[in-house]
């Protein structure tokens, strides 16, 4: 059995990048969960066909794939948007759990597995996780940090951070946090330690529990009521578009 790590962490915080050095210094298997996701929309998939029928033909590109930027342009800042385009999708919760599921029962023992989500937390996956690491950066850090990497103005930079949940709220949920303050190879001697600590613990039998079960329970009556207040705003925007 391998051990499986949930990786994540918001916007130009370095989550891709300890997951790549993972990835390159031990051999750890690497999903990303926005290219697993693009996957099940890929030509001839279901989700392709709702997708271009939910949004339209433009958002097919010159290759036949849809094209990620269009469909971007048209839910960035749109909950209404951004919640028919996951319908159309379709069960992306049931694809990353098959993945895992996959990974336990094929990949070598000892092997270190990486699923990476920035959602990690609030979709659920942590639950299927040997141990949620998230990665933070605090937002004066964060902010030049994107605005090198995409070339974007300041004010775009901060409304994509802006947007983006903070740090702090998935603390409570994960096992281990790497604030990425500092330079990469700071990220990275904290890696190293991280990793040491957690394989010893886990080829011992010893792992502690996952403090995302103990946040599931504490948050149940606000996620709870987040879901009831989101199925009612769907049925207010089912409820104009039939009117």
């Amino acid at each position: 059995m391998p051990l499986v790590l949930g990786v994540t962490g918001s916007i130009a915080t370095g989550k891709s990048h300890l997951c790549q050095y993972l990835a390159q210094k031990y051999g750890a298997v690497h999903g990303d969960a926005d290219k697993l996701v693009h996957r099940m929309y890929d030509p001839g998939k279901p989700g392709f066909d709702r997708i271009v029928a939910e949004f339209g033909t433009e958002v097919i590109g010159a290759d036949g794939m849809i094209d990620r930027k269009i469909i971007g342009s048209k839910v960035f800042g749109n909950a209404e948007g951004m919640r028919a385009l996951t319908t159309a999708i379709g069960d992306i919760g049931g694809e990353m759990h098959r993945v895992i599921d996959e990974w336990r029962a094929t990949l070598p023992e000892d092997t270190i597995a990486i699923i990476e989500a920035v959602n990690l937390i609030e979709a659920g996956y942590s639950a299927w996780c040997d141990a949620t690491w998230l990665v933070g950066a605090d937002y004066d850090v964060a902010l030049p940090r994107l605005m090198a990497r995409n070339n974007f103005s300041e004010a775009e930079a901060r409304q994509r951070l802006d947007a983006a949940r903070k740090w702090q709220d998935r603390a409570p949920a994960s096992d281990r946090i790497f604030l990425n303050n500092g330079t990469l190879q700071d990220l990275e001697r904290e890696a190293d330690e991280a990793v040491a600590e957690t394989l010893a613990q886990f080829r011992a039998g010893a792992l502690p529990p996952i403090h995302y079960t103990q946040w599931f329970e504490d948050t149940r009556e606000e996620r709870e009521a987040a879901m009831k207040g989101a199925a009612a705003a769907r049925a207010a925007a089912e409820a104009k578009k039939d009117g």
